[in-house]
């Protein structure tokens, strides 16, 4: 299946806090949009393996996505190494996407920093013929990176204001992870109700800053180009 937009994310979840609005603003336009998961998400503090596959495909559902997939690679332990950009490789040439969607270049998780680096990395090798895998090489037209939970200076942000509820509902499917007032788990960082405050006024900041009430902002590596002035307003 070949796919628009692929999100790349080091955990379940990582998408729809960083870009769940983009993906469903996308989907809802006609495009074909596939989530692959790096790892299970298995050192979390909270939930299990087998809960979180559920959460993934209950928010999958939500989102609209043609796909979503796991790659199994272990969790705070995958590396931007020859095995794991293979089967990410893989990945990006079994769905073809012209926009790659991955993990902030930054952030709070060491995860998610070297996932973007994998996702990066494995962009570039996936359009290499001489790079074996079986299939036909492909390289992503455009790879962006979306921000987490360290404030980052956006490139470029995406007004999601009609789909943000939504996004939000999508961030709730997965009940083990976020604050649950009846849940009987440790405390964890993300399971705070400041944590969910944090990605509503994240989410606010980032629409202020375009003249909208929502945005989500992402990072490039490159110049973003357009053919005329007016794609911009």
């Amino acid at each position: 299946m070949k796919l628009d937009i692929l999100v790349l994310a080091a955990h379940p979840d990582d998408a729809e806090l960083g870009c769940g609005g983009t993906i469903l603003k996308h989907v809802a336009m006609g495009h074909k949009v596939g989530v692959v998961d790096f790892t299970r998400g298995e050192l979390g503090t909270r939930g299990t393996r087998e809960t979180r596959e559920k959460e993934a495909a209950d928010s999958a559902k939500i989102l609209g996505l043609s796909v979503r997939e796991n790659l199994g690679l272990p969790d705070g332990f995958f590396k931007n190494e020859k095995e794991h950009q293979l089967e990410v490789v893989k990945a990006i040439r079994k769905y073809q996407p012209d926009i790659v969607l991955a993990n902030a270049r930054y952030d709070r998780h060491p995860d998610h920093g070297r996932g973007s680096e994998l996702a990066f990395e494995a962009c570039f090798l996936s359009g290499l013929a001489k790079v074996s895998t079986g299939q036909t090489p492909w390289r992503p037209k455009v790879i962006y990176h979306y921000i987490q939970s360290q404030l980052l200076q956006p490139d470029i942000v995406v007004d999601v204001t009609d789909f943000w509820d939504k996004k939000m509902e999508a961030i709730r499917a997965f009940k083990t992870q976020f604050y649950d007032p009846n849940s009987k788990e440790p405390d964890t960082f993300i399971s705070s109700p400041a944590f969910m405050n944090l990605v509503e006024s994240r989410g606010q900041e980032f629409g202020h800053a375009i003249g909208a009430k929502y945005g989500e902002g992402y990072n490039v590596r490159r110049h973003v180009g357009v053919k005329y002035l007016t794609d911009l307003i």
